[in-house]
């Protein structure tokens, strides 16, 4: 069974014969049990009644009567007082019969071989056309005693009726298998359009179509599927992008510092240039180192997960210690810092969190120009002291409106020459979203054009 068609057919197949051979023995059970009392009484009836009627009209010669009783579906069997036996009807199957048992029926007992008849796993007795398998009855003929012994016969009483089963069975297990071969493969069909769709994802082929409409759980595997498919291209295409981005941020400061130590190499270069030209050299092997740590950054953190090292803390404490290292940044510029920063604990992972609020304040007093104001302020929820929200407000240039929905995405830059200019990676807040994310918390941007920008984070305490 090396494919689902043909495993699902056998499976099924396989579970029609061993119900069927359940049901068989549970109805020869039934039958041991519930019917074979009944039907002895009932052929007990029956061969009472020929022997009344026989008493009753001694003219009837008994030879024909039974002859004719045969007639009418049943098997007798008349022995006489020398236990010679005279057949009326269709010959049993076996003619044994004990001489015991003929005995007790000649002195007037009433043998009850159907109710006695043994009991078999896998043979329906009702069916076993044995002579002892019979109702016995002690009848008289001409002043003698002689033992009568009658049971229905199966195959007169009910010969059209077992052809028409027969019949039907037949035509139930053809159909039964037949529905069965069509059925599988129209379950079977999606689940290989599946394995013909997931060989194409694996050839880097990820724009698919399953034409499945179904509504159950297969249905909902290849809506799912594609929707994986999809979201499999979009990872490759973000990895091509982000192995191109990686590629020309490194070129280029690179490429500035091969082409400047070129030019410090000659000797017409006044000692001017040559500071000016080491500065340019210095500040893109800044970039990047600022580079490599914030890659290395993000590889951690999407290799780590929501592995953090989480300790309680006072987070205004941290908050003040980012304002105060980066003193020197706004001091130059003059900036305003206004602060609302009350005593909260919280339990996180103050590494991580010190990377946000100097990614986030950073930002602010960069591309916030000079005499602007940066706000940092703090507060909980008043409903159940559970999460603690802090702005970060500027005065700055702020983002335009269609550039808001990409900026946490990774090399994303609102304007490539100006953060060149400041170092920028377009990475810093994409690192930024990432840590808040992997707190439980969230971060929301607003801002406005020539007005400035505000960061609301919500982390749980």
């Amino acid at each position: 069974m090396k494919t689902l068609y043909s495993r699902f057919t056998i499976t099924t197949i396989c579970i029609m014969i061993v119900s069927g051979f359940v049901a068989f023995l549970g109805s020869n059970l039934y039958y041991q049990i519930k019917l074979k009392s009944f039907n002895d009484q009932k052929i007990t009836q029956m061969t009472q009644t020929i022997v009344s009627f026989h008493r009753d009209n001694p003219g009837i010669q008994l030879d024909k009567y039974l002859q004719h009783i045969s007639q009418l579906g049943y098997q007798i069997a008349l022995f006489d007082e020398r236990k010679e036996p005279t057949f009326f009807g269709k010959a049993f199957r076996m003619n044994h019969l004990s001489s015991t048992t003929i005995d007790q029926v000649l002195q007037g007992e009433v043998y009850h071989g159907i109710e006695q008849f043994p009991k078999e796993a896998f043979v329906t007795g009702f069916f076993d056309d044995e002579l002892r398998n019979t109702i016995g009855m002690p009848i008289e003929l001409d002043g003698k005693k002689q033992a009568v012994f009658l049971r229905p016969d199966i195959g007169y009483q009910f010969g059209e009726m077992r052809i028409f089963f027969a019949v039907l069975i037949a035509l139930i297990i053809g159909l039964s298998v037949l529905f069965v071969l069509i059925s599988t493969h129209y379950v079977v069909k999606p689940i290989r359009d599946l394995t013909r769709a997931t060989k194409l994802v694996a050839q880097g082929e990820y724009d698919l179509y399953l034409p499945i409409q179904r509504k159950d759980e297969i249905g909902r595997l290849a809506c799912t599927f594609s929707q994986m498919a999809q979201s499999v291209k979009n990872l490759d295409e973000m990895r091509q992008e982000f192995v191109s981005n990686v590629s020309h941020e490194i070129q280029s400061p690179l490429t500035s510092i091969q082409g400047f130590t070129k030019t410090l190499q000659t000797e017409d270069l006044t000692r001017e240039q040559q500071q000016r030209y080491l500065e340019i050299v210095g500040s893109e092997s800044h970039r990047l180192s600022v580079l490599s740590k914030q890659l290395l950054t993000l590889a951690s953190l999407d290799k780590e997960g929501g592995a953090i090292e989480k300790t309680a803390f006072d987070l205004a404490e941290q908050i003040k210690q980012v304002i105060f290292m980066t003193e020197w940044q706004w001091r130059e510029k003059d900036l305003t810092i206004e602060m609302e920063l009350p005593h909260t604990m919280i339990h996180a992972d103050p590494k991580l969190l010190y990377q946000v609020w100097s990614n986030l304040i950073t930002n602010s007093v960069k591309f916030t120009d000079s005499n602007g104001t940066v706000i940092v302020k703090m507060y909980t929820s008043n409903s159940d002291q559970k999460e603690v929200q802090v702005l970060i407000a500027d005065t700055g240039i702020g983002i335009p409106s269609e550039n808001l929905p990409y900026i946490f995405d990774r090399f994303y830059k609102v304007d490539a020459a100006r953060t060149r200019n400041e170092q920028g990676t377009g990475l810093g807040l994409a690192i930024t979203k990432k840590i808040v994310e992997m707190h439980g918390g969230s971060i929301e941007v607003t801002s406005q054009e020539g007005k400035g920008t505000q960061f609301l984070i919500r982390l749980p305490m």
